[in-house]
């Protein structure tokens, strides 16, 4: 098996296992506090992990990291300086935030939902998830140094640490602060995922090579800001969505949560393989192999795409019986499985914007140069999702706010791509309008077929969504193999036949290693261009600091 595939399945597992904790904590709040007034009160402060998560951890951190620790790697520099300057000054800057926000609590949950009732709990609840913005910023450098040296174990383990950390507060303390036990439990979590990263970021740590004498690593804000400002107008739908939402009925915004939740989980199983291939793609543009950029992209849209179709297709034809399921125990009412279910279809909608989003972004990214296009469309899309939702909501109130996330960001996600052509690498759009269109139409028609099984008997609820995803799944198979057998190469390219024709001449995935390894050199000892082959990655300069 590849270095890639190693990679993408243990981070499959141990991804799937957080997740899989994720909806057993999402469960346990719906069993044991239902979507009511607190549970709303409780994601008004949920809303700063779900900022900084993507900020400090899978967005900009790793954005900026990874290509920044690939280029001092394949340099031959180890990481002290990059550490030793930068980590402090992280550390410092995100503890005033902490204290900032803990402070100003109560401006906080008035700016995020001023319809809230009650704003004594939301103030206390973000008191305590403060502490995230350091603990994620912490585990988000970690995270992404360990990814630039193919070590994706630990990183891919951090929601697994979090997860159990919230769980088991809300166990042992439920009973006695309520909703606020979930708030500890995030607090606790957040510092179980610096835990479960650290033995491994020493090792790495300790044998880095001794630096050269030039090194100069600085992250200023010409570096910076396009990156945050691009993770912070993602995130905003969701303060739109709150923002909104808290002038609706009670339990409104906490019917967005668990419908989003559901049905963002294959759009994050969809990006498993950009995580893994992030750091190769980040490798080929400082190589400036455009071709080999516009190859990965491509690869990666392909596959990503049929992932997260497929499983809308699945959400939309079966969102009731997999709402029921889920939440439907304890507080959880038949009505909430209802407004719940309604949502996640129209959600569903949109997952595959959210991940072509979260996808072009990392090409745009992986240049030298900063850019600023990905956070300037997001702020279209964002727009449009606004507008949308603050015209619709007073009428259609939750459904409304469902389709204008999915509108904005599958607005944003055609005009990145769009985009690439011209700023990354020539990646032929027509090719990708084709590719998409055509998974699009396989995804209808599988959801055509879901629709008809659900309709055709009465089960157990278990068997029914069994037996449909079976039949959603066999449909959207064959009609991509139907639409053209150049829908499923990216597939072969990516799999487990590649790996076998590959069985022994692939790097560890598990190993320190210090780049993905793209040396040209023939086996005279020799570059493309006639010169002395270096070590693999030698001859990528870092260049000048990124400021």
């Amino acid at each position: 098996m590849t270095s890639v595939g190693r990679a993408a399945a243990l981070s499959g597992v141990l991804i799937a296992a957080g997740t899989g904790l994720g909806f057993l904590r999402d469960l346990a709040m719906a069993h044991m506090f239902g979507a009511s007034g607190s549970t709303d009160a409780f994601l008004v402060a949920w809303t700063i992990p779900e900022t900084v998560s993507p900020l400090l951890i899978e967005d900009a951190m790793a954005l900026l990291m990874v290509p920044v620790v690939t280029r001092l790697l394949a340099r031959g520099d180890g990481l002290r300086p990059l550490v030793g300057t930068t980590l402090p000054r992280m550390v410092l800057g995100l503890s005033l935030v902490t204290v900032t926000l803990a402070v100003a609590a109560p401006l906080v949950v008035d700016v995020l939902a001023p319809g809230l009732p009650d704003h004594g709990p939301a103030v206390r609840c973000v008191r305590l998830t403060a502490i995230t913005v350091v603990t994620f910023g912490v585990a988000g450098f970690m995270s992404a140094t360990l990814r630039a040296h193919h070590r994706f174990g630990p990183p891919a383990a951090i929601y697994l640490a979090y997860n159990v950390g919230i769980l088991a507060l809300i166990a042992g303390f439920s009973g006695v602060v309520g909703i606020t036990s979930a708030a500890i439990g995030v607090a606790c979590g957040s510092l179980l995922m610096v835990a479960v990263q650290t033995p491994a970021f020493l090792r790495c740590l300790r044998e880095a090579p001794a630096p050269s004498q030039n090194v100069d690593i600085r992250l200023g804000i010409a570096a910076v800001a396009p990156v945050v400002v691009y993770t912070v107008t993602r995130q905003a739908q969701v303060f739109v969505e709150r923002f909104i939402g808290s002038e609706l009925a009670a339990g409104s915004i906490s019917h967005l949560n668990y419908a989003q939740k559901v049905a963002q989980v294959p759009m994050v199983l969809s990006l498993l393989i950009v995580t893994v291939t992030f750091p190769r793609l980040a490798r080929a543009s400082a190589d400036g192999d455009t071709a080999e950029v516009a190859r990965r992209i491509q690869q990666d849209l392909a596959v990503a795409s049929a992932m997260v179709l497929a499983a809308a297709a699945f959400l939309v034809a079966f969102a009731p019986a997999v709402t029921k399921v889920l939440f439907e125990h304890g507080e959880f009412t038949a009505d909430d499985t209802r407004s719940t279910a309604s949502i996640m279809r129209v959600y569903a909608l949109g997952l595959w914007g959210q991940s072509a989003v979260g996808l072009a972004a990392r090409a745009f990214f992986a240049q030298r140069r900063p850019t600023w296009r990905p956070a300037a469309v997001l702020g279209i899309g964002l727009a449009a999702t606004a507008a949308i939702g603050g015209a619709f909501a007073p009428f259609a109130g939750t459904l409304a706010l469902a389709a204008a996330n999915a509108a904005g960001i599958t607005l944003a996600a055609v005009l990145l791509l769009a985009g690439l052509r011209h700023g990354v690498a020539p990646v032929s759009p027509g090719r990708v309008a084709a590719d998409v269109s055509r998974l699009m139409l396989a995804a209808a028609g599988a959801c055509a077929a879901g629709l008809l099984a659900a309709a055709a008997w009465d089960a157990p609820v278990l068997v029914h969504l069994a037996v449909g995803g079976v039949v959603t799944g066999a449909a959207f198979a064959a009609l991509t193999v139907l639409a053209g057998p150049d829908l499923v190469a990216p597939w072969i390219a990516s799999g487990p036949l590649r790996a076998l024709v590959r069985r022994g001449r692939t790097e560890s995935g598990d190993t320190c290693e210090p780049a993905d390894r793209t040396d040209t050199s023939d086996r005279t000892g020799q570059d493309r261009d006639g010169h002395p082959a270096g070590a693999a990655g030698a001859d990528v300069p870092l260049g000048g600091p990124l400021r």
